[in-house]
């Protein structure tokens, strides 16, 4: 197994789809082959766009991609997705964070590997890399952000060095690193209401939901997640609301009374997204919620509900 360092262009004329698959042609399908089953970090090339280091993943299997000659997938495990909480730079005080892009004496090489859409990446890098995307103590950032965090906290994060798989694969920590970059991707305003709440310390009240679930195989992308106040959330978890392909907020009339509905959505009735393109929901996470989840569950006449 073989650490990697994965090209990706929005523009480009392979269909990437970072959280479940990586195209790529046959020239890289060795190199590739000796990634199976471990990590890969996703990258932004200068002429793309600002982002350079910007996300994790795993790769699970390489198979052909069909009705395509010399062209392959590389099949993303199911949950290993995870974006970074804030992208990493090409550079660190003028040299390059991969050594096999670094002269000797630590300059950045120019052209060759630069270009290659498939970069072999030492431990040592890979670590790196995830220690400034990823910081071992997310939890007790986002803690302090609105206000001091517990003793305990403080007291457990000086003496614990969290690892680096541990990170990876924890859901607490992916929970925390998917909520601030979601919250961060719609500026902490839910997508359905317009909404942008503060309690009174000044934390936030929206909260992120993945569309579709972890335990369903959803990815922690932000592309798989809507900023929706706490009853929003709720009711979309519940079926009770939806998105439609031309993002129409939909909903369940029979179960929703429509003054509950004009209170709780914007008047045009439209979701509310990222004004970065890269954050917007995927089609197909927002077809699956409405194919799977929307309209499906049956409420017991008992039940509270979070409007009454």
């Amino acid at each position: 197994m073989t650490k990697l360092v994965l090209l990706h262009r929005a523009d480009s004329i392979y269909e990437d789809e970072l959280d479940t698959r990586y195209d790529f042609p046959k020239a890289y399908l060795k190199a590739m082959r000796e990634g199976v089953g471990d990590w890969v970090v996703y990258y932004e090339p200068v002429k793309a766009g600002p982002r350079a280091y910007f996300a994790v993943a795993k790769i699970a299997a390489i198979i052909p991609k069909p009705g395509v000659a010399d062209r392959y997938l590389a099949l993303i495990e199911p949950g290993s997705f995870l974006p970074f909480d804030e992208n990493v730079a090409r550079l660190i005080e003028g040299r390059p964070l991969e050594t096999l892009l670094s002269h000797p004496d630590g300059t950045p090489k120019k052209g060759g590997a630069q270009q290659q859409a498939v970069r072999k990446l030492p431990e040592a890098d890979f670590a790196r890399i995830v220690n400034i995307g990823l910081p071992q103590h997310l939890e007790e950032m986002e803690a302090r952000r609105y206000g001091s965090p517990s003793s305990a906290m403080a007291e457990e994060a000086l003496a614990f060095e969290r690892p680096i798989l541990e990170r990876l694969t924890k859901r607490a920590y992916r929970d925390v690193a998917f909520r601030r970059r979601v919250r961060e991707a719609y500026d902490y305003r839910c997508a359905i209401s317009g909404l942008r709440l503060r309690n009174g310390g000044g934390r936030p009240e929206v909260q992120a939901a993945h569309i579709r679930p972890v335990d369903k195989q959803g990815s922690d992308s932000v592309r798989n997640g809507l900023a929706l106040s706490g009853t929003l959330h709720w009711m979309f978890d519940r079926g009770l609301i939806s998105v439609a392909e031309d993002w129409t907020i939909l909903v369940s009339r029979n179960k929703v009374p429509g003054e509950v509905v004009d209170r709780l959505i914007v008047p045009d009735g439209r979701l509310r997204k990222p004004n970065d393109r890269h954050d917007w929901p995927h089609p197909e996470n927002l077809r699956w919620h409405r194919e799977n989840v929307f309209g499906q569950v049956s409420m017991t006449p008992d039940e509270a509900l979070p409007w009454s």
